[in-house]
This record gives C-alpha cells, sequence and structure tokens, in this order.
C-alpha cells in the first residue's frame, strides 16, 4: 500500500489519499477497515490483473464511491511511479464506465489529467436549497446565485458564496447536513466563491453523508464547476484552490467543452511524489485481516 499527496498545490499539501494494488479475496468491509487503518479519507484500489484497462474502485470508511476524482489522480501516480517511465497514456476503467488517462512526471511531482466524462446538470429546488443552507450555518446573503444540483455519476449540490471570508467562515452542522443530503439523494456540498475572472476558484466540500466530514480537495465537484459556469456563459475552464481551511493547500483545474451528448469535462491535478510511503500499520492491518 502507497499513501500519495493528491492535488497538491505548488508541490505541498494535497490530499493523502491510499493506494492499494487490490487482492481479489479482499472483502468490502475489509477495504474499508484498510481505509481506517490507513489513516486517510478515501483509498483505491487497483486491480491490475484485468487484460484491458485495470479496474479501480474507490472507498471511505462509509462504503464504496462510483467514482473519485482525486484517487483517480492518486491512482494514475502510482501506477506511473511503478512503472518506471517518464510519462503514460491509458485508461482506468472505474464504476462501469472506461476513460482516458495521462500522467507525467514533472519537477514537483506527477501531473495527472483524466478525462470525467458527461456532468449533468439541474436546478435545485428553491424548498430545498434553504435547509441545505441553514444546516451549512450560512444566511441567505451569503450566497451569490442558484444552488445547482450537477452529477458526474453522483449528484453533488454546488454552492456558490460571496466571498473567500464567507467560505473560510462556514460552519456546519454536520448530522443536520448529513441528513437532508442522505434524503435529498446528494453526495455532499460543493461551496466555492470565485475570482472576479471567473477562471479561479476558492471551494471547500462538506460530505458528512459518506463519512468524510470535510473533503481536503474535491475533484470531481471542480470538474462540476467547470461544466455549470459554461453551461452559464462563462469559459469552461477553472482551477479551484481547496484544503486551506484545513491546512492541506491543494489545486485542481478543470475544462468543460460541450458537444452533441451534453457538457464533457477533463480534469487535472498533481500528485507529491514525496508523498509516496508504506504506511507499516495498515499493512500489517491488512495482513492480520487475511489472516482471520
Amino acid at each position: 500500500m502507497t499513501v500519495v499527496n493528491a492535488c497538491t498545490r505548488d508541490g505541498r499539501g494535497g490530499s493523502p489519499t491510499a493506494v492499494v494494488i487490490d487482492d481479489s479475496t479482499l472483502g468490502d468491509d475489509e477495504r474499508q477497515a484498510i481505509v481506517r487503518a490507513a489513516g486517510t479519507s478515501h483509498a483505491a484500489f487497483i486491480d491490475t490483473s484485468s487484460r484491458g484497462a485495470p479496474v479501480v474502485r474507490f472507498f471511505t470508511t462509509a462504503g464504496e464511491l462510483t467514482n473519485c476524482g482525486h484517487g483517480t489522480v492518486a491512482a494514475q501516480a502510482v501506477q506511473l511511479q511503478r512503472s518506471g517511465a517518464s510519462h503514460h497514456r491509458g485508461q482506468q476503467s472505474t464504476g462501469g464506465r472506461t476513460f482516458a488517462t495521462t500522467a507525467v512526471r514533472r519537477p514537483d511531482g506527477i501531473e495527472v489529467w483524466f478525462d470525467q466524462g458527461i456532468i449533468k446538470l439541474q436546478d435545485c429546488a428553491s424548498g430545498e436549497s434553504g435547509s441545505i443552507v441553514a444546516a451549512l450555518g450560512l444566511k441567505p446573503h451569503d450566497v451569490t446565485g442558484d444552488l445547482r444540483v450537477a452529477s458526474p455519476g453522483t449528484p453533488r449540490l454546488l454552492v456558490p458564496v460571496r466571498d473567500r471570508r464567507t467560505l473560510l467562515s462556514i460552519q456546519p452542522n454536520h448530522d443536520r447536513l448529513a441528513a437532508d443530503c442522505r434524503r435529498l439523494g446528494y453526495l455532499g456540498c460543493f461551496v466555492y466563491a470565485l475570482t472576479p475572472t471567473g477562471t479561479k476558484a476558492t471551494a471547500r466540500m462538506f460530505a458528512p453523508a459518506i463519512g468524510v466530514d470535510e473533503d481536503i480537495v474535491n475533484a470531481n465537484s471542480t470538474g462540476c464547476l467547470a461544466a455549470h459556469l459554461l453551461d452559464t456563459g462563462h469559459a469552461g475552464r477553472i482551477e479551484v484552490h481547496q484544503g486551506d481551511a484545513l491546512g492541506r493547500p491543494s489545486s485542481v483545474c478543470a475544462t468543460a467543452v460541450r458537444d452533441r451528448d451534453g457538457i464533457r469535462t477533463r480534469i487535472g491535478g498533481s500528485a507529491s511524489t514525496s508523498g509516496f510511503g508504506h504506511r507499516d500499520g495498515a499493512w500489517q492491518f491488512w495482513r492480520s485481516s487475511k489472516a482471520q
């Protein structure tokens, strides 16, 4: 098992993410236990035995995720590291979808880009948004536009706030937010503040419904934001800074284009090579769980 700092900013910070070369004899409860033992919010499990694109599954302590953006960055970085190559163009299979990936060694780590696919967008019903805003600890005047539901496979809510100060001051009621998100079928809430240019933003991701009160970085939601911006007449590109509230500065880039099938996005982030290292305690936990 390897722990990677995914989606770093200038070679620092990022989200510690466990990456495991999967064992087909593991059960899902054991995979969740590995996440707990690793002490990370997420883990990527790579099945390298398939003849086609490697199958990658993602878990938190609460269960399996349909997909995970920063987990994909971590998984692709580990695969490039294992290969010893300087760059790689390949594919990954996750959640029943196979998509293109690129990984390149850079001076400050490994840069990864992947095709997120089609993003589905819809407006949030006004009766639902009030409850969510209150659970986030926000006042109606803190929100600067309509809330939108965005889904690259799993729906989440995009919540625009007026400025970075408002964003960093948020103190959600996690129990209430988790209950609302479960009731409405949302992964969580991606709260963001755009800069005046509209091509950069700061953001925080709250996902207590899946066992992550606050995510250090959520790459898939950055892709969702790029799709929303394109859909509302803005440039279809964005760089989002995340993790500052947790002392883990992180960065994700995304681009969006519209084709005949809808709005399609591509996500990029870097993994710090200094983050590579084995977690012996978690490895021993895995071995003991196998023995039992």
